[in-house]
């Protein structure tokens, strides 16, 4: 799953006897449950179908007041249950976020560790919308750790952010410090954002293999609600890499969400092009339980490009089904 759900509840104790009540400063704790079914055809390769966890995750969360008007808060997220196989499972493996921070009204907020970086935030909406995921993620390369980030209060609709990827010497590849900067600015039913990422790293995005170059990345976002409706164009840009672009619209029916995107990458060394439209049909059946269906397909200039049980094509298709249980 691509984007988080979280529905949380806080507990409060009380203690009686004198009449006397305690407030109460417990964690939230919350997490979801994942399932999903793809059947995925490569055409002049087969088919196949699988069945899997689709990010099941458990965390907490907290936050407190330091002093008037600022609050330090918290973050934990654990993944890689594998919930779908217990033959297979050895519990949570994996971690998805943990930071810590501060923020308040007059600055805005500054926090340190795992987490959606400043550039993922302001641009990639498309890509991590979807519940099994396109195929064309963004075209950058700084990952989610390591993180310092900054994000300002709103002046006006006005927001600007800025991250460090701080990599030591024991880091592959030796220590460095990519960063990233961003500026969003909201209007009415107006989104504008664009952001940059200088990739410096010497890994790929949240990964310990080697990084593609270090050119920049650029990209820009648009965004636009028309009452229940909700459409986005989103463009991305680096050198001797790709461009990427992508379009999407989200209408909401009561319990009800629909999704249409078109998505093309423009591969700058081979030449190659490749695109996937992606469609999504999603049912709330209650504040805590939904389930989809998703639907995906994908064609490529190079021959090569989808590879099925040792077999390859140009063309490939993807059918979903899945259910999500969260807390």
């Amino acid at each position: 799953m691509k984007k988080t759900l979280i529905a949380s509840a806080i507990a409060a104790a009380t203690i009686s006897g004198t009449a006397l009540a305690q407030e109460s400063n417990l964690p939230t704790v919350y997490g979801n449950i994942q399932y999903a079914i793809t059947h995925t055809n490569v055409d002049g390769a087969g088919s196949v179908v699988d069945h899997f966890d689709n990010g099941t995750t458990l965390g907490v969360s907290h936050d407190h007041e330091i002093a008037p008007g600022i609050t330090g808060f918290l973050k934990l997220e654990l993944e890689g249950i594998g919930a779908d196989d217990k033959a297979n499972s050895n519990g949570i493996d994996s971690l998805d976020e943990a930071y810590i921070g501060v923020k308040g009204d007059s600055f805005g907020q500054v926090w340190v560790g795992s987490d959606d970086s400043m550039y993922e935030s302001a641009i990639d909406e498309i890509y991590n919308f979807y519940e099994v995921g396109s195929n064309i993620g963004g075209n950058y390369e700084t990952g989610e750790g390591d993180l310092v980030q900054y994000l300002s209060p709103s002046f006006g609709g006005l927001t600007v952010g800025a991250a460090v990827q701080v990599n030591g010497d024991n880091t592959t590849g030796g220590k460095s410090y990519p960063y990233q900067l961003a500026a969003m600015y909201k209007v009415d039913a107006l989104e504008l954002a664009f952001a940059m990422d200088s990739n410096d790293g010497t890994t790929e995005y949240s990964g310990n293999g080697p990084d593609i170059n270090n050119e920049n990345t650029y990209g820009l976002r648009a965004s636009f609600n028309l009452d229940d409706l909700r459409l986005t164009a989103s463009y991305e840009t680096r050198k001797d890499v790709a461009d990427v672009l992508g379009l999407m619209g989200v209408y909401t029916l009561g319990a009800n969400q629909f999704a249409l995107s078109y998505q093309l990458r423009d591969n700058d060394v081979s030449g190659d092009k490749d695109d996937t439209i992606a469609l999504q049909a999603l049912h709330n059946l209650s504040d805590n339980m939904y389930v989809y269906v998703e639907g995906y397909l994908s064609n490529a200039d190079n021959a090569a490009e989808y590879t099925l049980e040792g077999n390859s094509g140009d063309e490939r298709s993807i059918a979903a089904v899945g259910a999500v249980y969260y807390f």
